[in-house]
């Protein structure tokens, strides 16, 4: 049942509104109270309920004891999680999870937790009123606007939001991880020695690539503040640390010598020209046949609805960069010396992987 049908008597406005608009009618209010329901889902992450309650039902008066909650407000936000599709209700106002709350569990292998807690939190809830000036003025980057710094320099200095924000990669990683080497299953690594992954995070798409192709060797690019805690690391946890090498340098200035470059999600963070600075310094790293890998969200055209064209407009607050086409990123290969050579789909389209050669 929609949102609308849960808070307005349809037979209101049925005098007024054809049968056969109702529905477009009600698509644009699910629109509208979007923000309601992540709403609702992020606080029932920040307060804990997905970790409280599990599959064997526990009332909400258990709920609310336990994660020193008012009982009755607890009780309206377990409902509403249920009317959400993420808890269960009984008749006796008991409470389970279900597999779509269970992606929002600290301990799930694939857990949303830390997106949640990210894309719904303050300082990201807070960018989007930014908006429309920023469209009016041609001027983009709503996270200057608010809190008078970049995205990676308030990262730095607020280590409160450092960790969610880390948190919220390391979903995100898991996810495009499967995509690209999904997207990648049919290329040949046979002639690649070694894999050089620019901006790589802590490695869990490079120690997924070392652990498919075992012939490889491995580097990735990061700044130290990245690197610091050794217990994330992937490489280690993964068991391909001794083919695996984590290097600390910054690749607007220099990036290590390799037989290939993989740049995942690294491109829709920066502007067209800082895009080409970067492939430009692996253009004059990489060997006489290097090869440069881009993964990213490609947007497709203009009759295809996409993720892509929503993410888009997230980037456009919270950084210089944007989503871009096949064709757009081809055009930052040519910039930058190479040429285009192919691009690779996920099986759902979700994430597109560009190939670069010399």
């Amino acid at each position: 049942m929609s949102i609308y049908r849960n808070y307005c008597d349809r037979t209101i406005f049925s005098h007024n509104i054809r049968t056969n608009e109702m529905s477009n009618y009600e698509k644009t209010l699910e629109i509208i109270f979007g923000r309601w329901r992540s709403q609702i889902l992020y606080a029932g992450v920040r307060l804990g309920v997905f970790d409280c309650v599990r599959s064997v039902p526990k009332s909400s008066i258990d709920i609310a004891k336990e994660l020193n909650l008012d009982d009755t407000l607890a009780y309206r936000l377990l409902r509403a999680l249920g009317s959400l599709g993420l808890l269960i209700e009984d008749g006796n106002h008991d409470f389970s999870i279900t597999i779509q709350g269970e992606f929002l569990q600290k301990d799930h292998p694939q857990t949303l937790r830390g997106i949640a807690l990210l894309e719904e939190g303050r300082e990201h809830y807070a960018l989007w009123k930014h908006l429309p000036a920023m469209i009016r003025e041609g001027k983009q980057n709503a996270f200057l606007r608010e809190y008078g710094q970049k995205l990676f320099e308030y990262t730095d200095n607020n280590p409160p939001y450092r960790d969610v924000f880390n948190q919220a990669m390391s979903s995100y990683s898991s996810i495009q991880t499967a995509l690209i080497s999904e997207a990648l299953d049919g290329y040949d690594f046979s002639n690649i020695h070694h894999l050089c992954d620019v901006g790589g995070g802590q490695g869990h798409l490079l120690s997924s690539l070392l652990l498919k192709y075992p012939h490889l060797k491995g580097s990735i690019l990061e700044l130290d503040s990245a690197l610091k805690n050794k217990e994330f690391l992937w490489a280690r946890k993964m068991g391909v640390e001794d083919r695996c090498t984590y290097v600390i340098g910054d690749m607007f200035d220099e990036v290590p010598a390799a037989d290939a470059y993989i740049l995942k999600m690294i491109l829709h963070d920066w502007s067209d020209d800082e895009c080409v600075n970067i492939l430009s310094n692996i253009y004059q790293a990489s060997s006489n046949r290097g090869t440069l890998f881009i993964a990213e969200h490609l947007v497709p055209g203009p009759e295809k609805p996409h993720f892509s064209k929503l993410f888009d407009i997230h980037m456009m607050c919270v950084a210089s960069g944007r989503e871009r086409t096949i064709e757009e990123y081809a055009e930052l290969l040519k910039r930058a010396g190479w040429k285009h050579a192919n691009t690779f789909q996920s099986s759902s389209g979700l994430m597109g992987v560009i190939q670069g050669n010399k």
